[in-house]
């Protein structure tokens, strides 16, 4: 049996997903940047764009616990 409810599990999932689009966000900025360079790393493309896929997956998977949250009653 758990004490959170179900606005509880809402806030801290919405927190979660928040915190990671910020995350994203960051990660692109990054990737444009290094793409901005006379002399681009492509590790480091690579690295970023690895980040952003994984950053993908959690939203996704943020998501999908988003949609059995928002299902559960009260």
């Amino acid at each position: 049996m758990t004490i959170l409810t179900k606005a509880d599990k809402l806030q801290m999932l919405n927190s979660h997903i928040r915190s990671l689009e910020y995350s994203k966000y960051g990660l692109q900025l990054d990737l444009m940047q290094e793409n901005a360079k006379q002399n681009t790393n492509s590790e480091e493309v690579s690295r970023i764009q690895a980040l952003i896929a994984d950053t993908d997956n959690q939203l996704e998977a943020l998501d999908e616990e988003l949609t059995t949250v928002n299902a559960l009653t009260e």
